[in-house]
Formats: C-alpha cells, structure tokens, sequence
C-alpha cells in the first residue's frame, strides 16, 4: 500500500514539470539504445565467427594448437587424418582446407579478399543450404559455389547464376567456374566465402603442401561416446594437433574475438558508458527534481510521512523513468537492428534474451542514480524550511 501511494506521487511529481520529465526519458533511451547496440554488434561478432564451425558436421576435430582463428589457420599434418581411423568408433575423417584469396568482380574488375574452404563435399563433413544439388558439379575441374550471402562487392553473382547459369570469374589469378549458391554468411574475418573440393582448392592456393591441411572433421560411427573417443586419441596423436568436440571448436573461435582482439573488450566498454551516461543523466534529473520539491518533501516530513515512504517516492520515480525509457529504446534499437543488418549482412536482431539483460541494466542504472539522489533528502528538515 506504502509502495503504491509513493508510485503515484512519483507520477505526479514526474509529470509536472514535462520538459524535464522528456529530458530524462531522451536520456534514458539514449543510453538504452547504445547498450542494446553494443550487445547486438558484440553478438553478431560471435555469431558471425562461428558460422563455419557450427557448419561443420563432425563429432570432434583436429585443429593446429597454434591456431588463433579459422581464417588464418596453423597446418596441419595430412597424415593425422589418416592415424585417427584407427580407433574402432571413427567412421571417417575429412581433411579441410582454409585460405584467403583474391576474387575479381566480373563486372567491375575490383579484387577483394574471400575466403576458400576446400573439402571432399560426398563426404558429409560439411552442410552448407545448397551444397548437395552442387556435389556432382563441383567434381568437375576449375569449379566452385558462390557464397550467396557474402558481401555485394563481389558481384551480383546469385543473381547471375540465376539469370544464365554457371560463368567464368578470376579467384587467386585463375579462372574459376562458378556452378552454384551456397548459404554461408560473412563474418568479420571474411567479407565472402567459396566453397570447392580440395584438388581445385589446391588449383587456386598453389603453393599449399599437399602433406598438410587446416582442419580435420571426424565422423563417429552410430552411438559411440564422443568424449571417450576424444580422450583415447588424444593420448595417442602427437601435440602437434588438438582434439576438440563441435562446442570447443565454436568456443575457440569465439575465445579469439573475445579474447584475442580489442574488439570484444571495445563492445563491453561501450556499453558500461552507455550506463554510465544514463546513470548521470537520471542523476541530474532526479537530484535537480528532489531540490524543486525540497518544501514539499519538507511538508510530508512534518506532517508524519518517514524518510522511508520519501525514498520510495525517489526510487519509484527511478524506475519509472528506467520503464519511459526503455520502451522506446527497445523499438527504436530493433529498427536500427534491421537496418544495420541489411546494410552489413551481418546476423543482427533483437533477441529476448537480451532485451530482458538490458532491460534489467537500464532498471539497475536507474535505481543507483535514485540511490545516489536520495542523499538530498536529508536536508528536507522541516525546522529549517519553515
């Protein structure tokens, strides 16, 4: 009951004076729209980097322990794939090769960095949207597959396929026929990607040994223990190479952006001075509000209301700001989602999960800046007002 009369005098008090009340919701959602943009960047950034990985259909993996990141990736030794098919539970193994190239965009002629991913596509080692009608295509000498969404700069190239089928384009210096569209998406280590078997992969990276690879994927055959297997061979493959499972393969890819770059570290301070900004802004606000009333705080003091019930009154306003605030922070961050994601192909969108972690953070600025207001409380001495 306490606390429902506080909230109704923090509406009151909140909506008499409308310029600052609009002032401090600007401010509210100001900093609610670059956290939720912050968090959304940083989330498209792992979820980007994780694209391939989460691709990749096998069990456990052989990575280079050297390896920081898929896109420049540490070789490993060929024959490795070879020693893991003697543990009775390994069905198949599947070398995969990594590398970045040049790719001409047959319209303009502009050259811009792409990254090749060669493999045995009959194996099932691999599931990209498109791949399976592509198999019997991409066996055929100086062929590949179109990532579809990669960056325009390429091309308009799924367009063209459409249009008239296969054609010619220049990858790494050589002439390359693009027979196909997969479904990969960028990341913000490779604008675009293409797909083909490893002998074309070795047509376009020549100088690749064909003793080494990038990336092992293994099959396990049906029902066998994932861990059990990877714990035997760990212990018989030599420390040049890692055994990972598919969630340890996405957890050091993501562990390098995060980790290995500023970049991780940049979203997160970002955010914290979102907060920071709000906090004050609310601060100001309601400081600058608790001085106005200062009289009429006095009045509710002498007439038996507790420092208790002020407080609330304080806090309630807080929150309420924290919920003006928001809802247009939410609305106009998942427009600005929408068009940041068109605009950089990168897989951005308002998710619930974080909608309701940010709708927590702008609550919790806000009641630390009421926190921080309700020491000007104190001076509401009745004696000294009248």
């Amino acid at each position: 009951m306490i606390a429902a009369l506080a909230a109704r005098l923090a509406w009151r008090q909140l909506f008499s004076n409308r310029a600052r009340l609009v002032s401090a919701i600007a401010g509210v959602t100001f900093a609610c729209v670059l956290v939720f943009m912050q968090l959304g960047f940083r989330a498209a950034l792992f979820e980007s980097a994780s694209n391939l990985p989460r691709a990749l259909q096998g069990e456990l993996f052989l990575i280079n322990p050297l390896t920081l990141v898929m896109f420049r990736p540490e070789p490993v030794a060929h024959v490795r794939a070879s020693q893991v098919l003697a543990d009775p539970d390994v069905a198949l193994s599947v070398p995969i090769y990594l590398a970045q190239t040049k790719f001409r965009n047959p319209d303009t002629g502009r050259q811009r960095t792409i990254q090749l991913i060669g493999f045995d596509p009959e194996a099932g080692a691999v599931s990209f949207q498109g791949l399976n009608s592509l198999t019997d295509a991409l066996k055929r000498i100086d062929t590949i597959a179109f990532d579809r969404r990669s960056r325009p700069e390429f091309g308009p190239i799924a367009a063209r396929l459409e249009q008239s089928g296969p054609f010619e384009v220049e990858v790494g210096g050589r002439a390359m026929l693009i027979v196909g569209a997969v479904s990969l998406g960028t990341s913000f280590g490779a604008d675009g990607n293409a797909v083909m078997t490893e002998t074309n992969f070795r047509r376009i990276v020549k100088e690749r040994q064909p003793s080494k690879t990038d990336l092992v994927a293994i099959r396990l055959k049906p029902g066998a223990d994932a861990q059990a297997v990877k714990h035997r061979l760990t212990t018989i493959l030599p420390p040049d190479v890692v055994v990972l499972t598919g969630a340890e393969l996405i957890a050091w890819e993501r562990s390098y952006w995060e980790k290995g770059t500023p970049i991780g570290f940049i979203f997160g301070f970002g955010s914290l001075m979102g907060l920071i900004v709000g906090m004050v802004i609310v601060y100001q606000i309601l400081f600058s509000d608790i001085a106005t009333h200062l009289k009429e705080y006095a009045t509710l003091k002498a007439i038996g209301y507790s420092n208790h019930y002020l407080r609330l009154v304080v806090m309630a306003a807080a929150l309420l700001l924290a919920l003006f605030g928001f809802i247009p922070g939410f609305l106009g961050s998942t427009a600005l989602y929408s068009v940041v994601a068109k605009a950089t192909l990168l897989p951005l969108g308002m998710e619930a999960a974080r909608a309701l972690s940010v709708f927590g953070m702008i609550f919790a600025m806000c009641a630390i800046a009421g926190l921080l207001a309700m020491r000007k409380l104190g001076e509401a001495n009745p004696a000294d007002m009248f």
